[in-house]
């Protein structure tokens, strides 16, 4: 198998680069994968007009996405298909149009096939959220034999 042969961080960049192929989704948000490792990810993104609710606040369904992609690649870094099982998110302060949002992922337990994840979501010094993740691996590879 390809993870086998890789580094834990060569695996772990190797499978962010093919999970950020196909994650249409954080890409359209405009969010910048900045840093991935064993059990860690670190995603940015900046508050744009279409993000910002009837308060003229960032509107926390936008928050919540960007603490599940940096829990997305925090947790698919070991070589195995992971997907969520659920979260919980704590807003602690409200972002505004024009913000940098940093979502800093690491993995907090690995037990068998479930893990547990926690993200800060951070506006310069000031703490915006705070996520908790779980984790459930499928047994199956990211990266094909092929590569």
């Amino acid at each position: 198998m390809v993870s086998d042969t890789l580094d834990p961080d060569k695996l772990a960049r190797a499978c962010a680069e093919q999970m950020w192929s196909e994650d249409h989704a954080s890409q359209v948000l405009g969010m910048k994968l900045d840093t991935v490792g064993p059990g860690t990810a670190r995603i940015t993104m900046t508050i744009c007009r279409e993000m910002v609710n009837g308060h003229g606040v960032c509107h926390g369904g936008f928050i919540s996405t960007l603490a599940d992609s940096a829990f997305a690649f925090a947790c698919n870094s070991r070589g195995t298909v992971t997907v969520a099982s659920g979260f919980d998110i704590t807003f602690l302060e409200s972002a505004e149009l024009g913000d940098v949002l940093v979502a800093d992922a690491r993995e907090v337990a690995l037990r068998g096939r479930s893990g547990i994840y926690d993200v800060t979501v951070r506006c310069g010094d000031t703490t915006i959220a705070e996520f908790r993740g779980r984790s459930r691996s499928l047994g199956r590879p990211i990266l094909e034999e092929a590569r």
